[in-house]
């Protein structure tokens, strides 16, 4: 089953950036900031017909966004109240907006980056190709999307401790 994950991330749900696009259409004109959250492949929709080249069953799509209450935001910028932030091993970079449409990287960005390995910049008007994705070093990446059925949430969390010990 694999509990601990390798973190490579080789795309992104097509319902999660459709969520991202339009948080962020909605938030305009101030920035929208979340993380991305990924589950493995192979706990993902089986019969899914994926070209995603090497990709191993163990590789990461990110599949929703985690919003952390208390986030604060204005046309120039997010902020989140680090505090809030949940130790959540599935949370492998971010998301936020850019109102003004510029889909590289700020300094500020870059700053932020250091968490996670994609990271994703969304720009005005928040169309399916208004957005860029980008590793901890704010150098663009590829990052198919890909419609995949997503599981149950309560499946997600489906594991026994038979399960862990034979992990460890």
């Amino acid at each position: 089953m694999g509990l601990f994950r390798s973190r490579r991330v080789i795309g992104i749900a097509d319902d999660a950036l459709s969520f991202v696009l339009e948080a962020s259409a909605e938030t305009h004109p101030n920035e929208y900031m979340g993380f991305l959250r990924a589950e493995r492949l192979d706990r993902l929709d089986p019969d899914a017909k994926l070209d995603l080249g090497d990709a191993r069953g163990s590789d990461l799509v990110a599949v929703d966004v985690l919003v952390i209450p208390g986030t604060t935001s204005n046309s120039v910028s997010a902020t989140v109240r680090e505090n809030l932030i949940p130790n959540d091993n599935r949370t492998v970079g971010s998301v936020h907006s850019h109102p003004n449409g510029v889909l590289r990287p700020s300094d500020a960005d870059l700053g932020t980056f250091g968490s996670g390995s994609v990271h994703i910049i969304v720009g005005a008007p928040y169309g399916r190709d208004d957005w860029r994705a980008f590793d901890r070093d704010g150098e663009v990446r590829d990052l198919p999307v890909v419609d995949i059925s997503l599981p149950d949430p309560e499946e997600f969390f489906d594991f026994t401790q038979e399960d862990i010990d034979a992990e460890l």
